[in-house]
Formats: C-alpha cells, sequence, structure tokens
C-alpha cells in the first residue's frame, strides 16, 4: 500500500470510528480485533477520530485493512483490495489458481496442488495455505480477489457445499477462467454447461499437464502464465 493510499485510509477508519463510538467502545472495539492501545493515552487528545488514528499508525498494513474491512469501508478503495494476495501468494510470481475443494478431500487438493508447482502455477488450498493464527475467511477473500483462474475439484458433496459454490460464484463475477474437474461428482449451476476435466484413472501429474495446456490455450490466462514462466526462467 503506497504511503498516501495508507494515509487516506487512516482518516476515513478515524473518521468513521469517532461517529460510531465513544472512547470506551473504541478501545473495546480495538481490543476485540487484537489491536493494543497501550501505548496511546486518550488524554493525549480531545478528539475520538486522531485517538484512532494514533493506535493505527503503529500496526501493519494488514492490521489497518481488516478492521477498514470489519467497518465496511473497503468497498469504497477497491483499489487496496487487488494489492493484498493471501501470505503464500505474498512474495510469488507464479501464475495464481485457486483450487476449490471440499474439506474432507483436501489431500486431492494438496496433491493437485505440488504437481501444478513444475508450471510456475501456484496453487492456493484454502485448508493448507491459511496458517492458524491469520483470519481464515479474509485468506480466502484474497485469494479470490487475486486469482488468475479457478479449478473446481468436483468430489461427492461438492455441489453442496455453499463455500465452494459461492468460491466459483466469485470467479464468475470477476471473469476469471474456471476449470472444472469431475472427480465423482458432475458440475452443477452456471459452469454445469461446460464440459468438464475427467479423472480417467490419471495421476495428478497427468492432471497438471492437462491444466497447463487448458491455461496456456485460453486468452485469459495465457500471457498471465508466460508472464510467470519468464520471470522464473529470468531468476535461475
Amino acid at each position: 500500500m503506497r504511503a498516501s493510499e495508507r494515509m487516506d485510509l487512516l482518516e476515513k477508519v478515524g473518521s468513521e470510528l469517532q461517529q460510531r463510538y465513544t472512547y470506551m467502545d473504541i478501545d473495546a472495539f480495538f481490543a476485540a480485533a487484537g489491536i493494543s492501545t497501550s501505548n496511546v493515552e486518550h488524554s493525549g487528545t480531545n478528539s475520538k477520530r486522531v485517538y484512532a488514528k494514533s493506535v493505527l499508525a503503529r500496526v501493519p498494513n494488514d492490521d489497518l485493512l481488516r478492521v477498514a474491512r470489519e467497518l465496511n469501508i473497503i468497498p469504497d478503495i477497491p483499489s487496496l483490495l487487488t494489492k493484498l494476495p493471501p501470505k503464500n501468494w505474498k512474495d510469488t510470481k507464479d501464475f495464481r489458481l485457486f483450487i476449490s475443494h471440499i474439506s474432507k478431500d483436501k489431500l486431492i487438493a494438496t496433491r493437485l496442488k505440488d504437481a501444478l508447482a513444475k508450471y510456475e502455477i501456484a496453487g492456493f488450498v484454502a485448508h493448507e495455505d491459511i496458517h492458524p493464527t491469520l483470519p481464515w475467511q479474509d485468506e480466502i477473500e484474497r485469494a479470490l480477489q487475486t486469482m488468475d483462474a479457478l479449478i473446481a475439484v468436483h468430489t461427492l458433496g461438492f455441489s453442496a457445499s455453499i463455500w465452494t459454490q459461492q468460491e466459483i460464484g466469485y470467479a464468475l463475477g470477476r471473469g476469471v477462467m474456471v476449470i472444472s474437474f469431475k472427480m465423482g461428482e458432475d458440475p452443477t449451476g452456471f459452469i454445469g454447461k461446460h464440459q468438464a476435466l475427467p479423472r480417467r484413472n490419471r495421476t495428478a501429474e497427468e492432471i497438471a499437464e492437462e491444466i497447463d495446456r487448458l491455461l496456456i490455450g485460453d486468452p485469459r490466462t495465457k500471457e498471465r502464465l508466460l508472464e510467470a514462466r519468464t520471470s522464473a526462467w529470468k531468476s535461475k
């Protein structure tokens, strides 16, 4: 986040907290958000806005954005959302592929993620990639906001999951490529009209190879995948 964006966001958050809460309520809000106020005193200012900004001036960008989202301020600053990938994508230039799956089949998703790595494709598997101390829903939303494509692993029970259906809906809403990988269940809803990628007793490595061909052959993903490979080649 640029310094000017951070300053603007601090002002918006400070103003919102001033309008909503008393000093005591602001302290309670920060405590619930896990933000310390120990180094800032109420007596040091006559303004709740200035007090809140002083507290938040000490926190990292991730915490500031988390507070802004809690207060429904972030939608007014869409440019900030796309700049915050989840933790496991933070320092990668690889192609970002969200692997949508149900929790009982996380090992299948993880196996696929590992097989895709050789193609400079960084998979996101929610049940594997979210650190226990990070708010898990925030990390999933960040992955959805910054993914280059999504693959849906249609194992039995996938279509009944509210979470996986929301993930697919988010991808379709953003207009990113969605690949359906059929593993025991047919795709449903809007993606049901597209031909699914069948398992056919193939290994994860064979499936990863076909996924790579699909991504490189689609105009929505080709340029981004080639960019990831060029970056990897230059770094070697």
